[in-house]
């Protein structure tokens, strides 16, 4: 991935670009410290994932930058992608986080699966995207070129101010990966801070670097992480009223899953469940969220999964 994409990151970047080593194995740093010894390295002792390796990462930078640009290792971007992000922000004091519009390398044109044009969520706590809605993906054609306010940005390209990340904890290390940057930015949100796309800018991303979607711990992670998303961020009733519903659902998801991708993948939700039951009290819990829907009124979906597979509605465009 270094040598395929961190290329035009150095080609295209204007601020100091830093790379965060989470315990690699593979000869990342030989081959960094050979070919671009002018990019700075955080080394970590193991791999802490996502979330803590962020998390662990930036607490070595904390006091000396105001923004960052957290950037997987799998992406391409486009000239001064940084400066931009980073202007905009300026722009809008009072965004916490912005991403700009993501497309696919894979599928050319087309927005990416890890964020498209910006992410929401409906009701029960599904993501969905401007650009991808569960397993279709658009093509980009200038529908989305307008900058809305999202529920949350895409950790695949994240632009957060340095104050917002270390004053909220940054990322649940508990999540290890995946919908980590969903959990914070909710939390922003109920705080009061907004969550913003730069359609202006537009990042190229690989998908599945590092861990694919054939890979059933994906899955496992996915759904545990929905669910420590919402015992953390809604109000106890709340909570319970969607997480009824929730298994409900997610237990339509098991068995399509284990029809369409195997059973290992099935296995790997009621693992998520099992998970989830045994470590809730470890999560924080405060400040929660004590409104029922859990997603923004600019573009609510009471039930993405519904209407995908019932109503047929497949693009962002479909909802009103």
């Amino acid at each position: 991935m270094l040598r395929r994409f961190l290329p035009s990151v150095v080609e295209h970047s204007v601020h100091d670009l830093i790379v965060v080593d989470n315990g690699s194995d593979d000869g990342s740093l030989t081959f960094l410290r050979s070919h671009y010894p002018a990019v700075r390295i955080i080394q970590l002792a193991s791999n802490v994932g996502y979330s803590g390796g962020y998390n662990e990462g930036l607490a070595q930078l904390q006091g000396s930058y105001e923004f960052y640009l957290l950037l997987n290792s799998d992406m391409s971007v486009t000239p001064a992608w940084d400066l931009k992000m980073v202007d905009f922000l300026v722009e809008h004091p009072k965004m916490a986080v912005a991403q700009p519009k993501i497309r696919s390398i894979n599928q050319e044109g087309y927005f990416d699966y890890a964020g498209g044009a910006g992410g929401f969520l409906d009701s029960f706590g599904y993501p969905y995207c401007r650009g991808r809605i569960l397993h279709t993906l658009e093509e980009d054609r200038g529908q989305y070129q307008e900058s809305i306010n999202l529920d949350w940005a895409s950790g695949a390209c994240f632009c957060v101010r340095a104050s917002c990340f270390h004053g909220f904890g940054g990322f649940d290390p508990m999540f290890f990966a995946h919908m980590e940057e969903i959990d914070l930015c909710w939390r922003l949100r109920s705080a009061g801070w907004e969550i913003g796309v730069n359609p202006e800018v537009a990042v190229f991303h690989l998908g599945g670097g590092t861990l694919r979607k054939s890979n059933p711990r994906k899955t496992y992670l996915n759904f545990r992480n929905s669910l420590f998303m919402l015992y953390k961020n809604l109000s106890c009733i709340a909570f319970i009223r969607v997480f009824v519903m929730r298994m409900v659902l997610d237990f339509g998801a098991l068995i399509h899953i284990a029809f369409s991708n195997g059973l290992q993948h099935a296995w790997a939700i009621h693992k998520a469940y099992v998970h989830f039951l045994k470590n809730y009290r470890k999560l924080p819990t405060s400040p929660r969220n004590p409104a029922k829907f859990i997603s923004s009124k600019q573009a609510h979906v009471k039930s993405i999964i519904l209407a995908y597979y019932l109503q047929r509605k497949t693009r962002f465009g479909d909802f009103d």
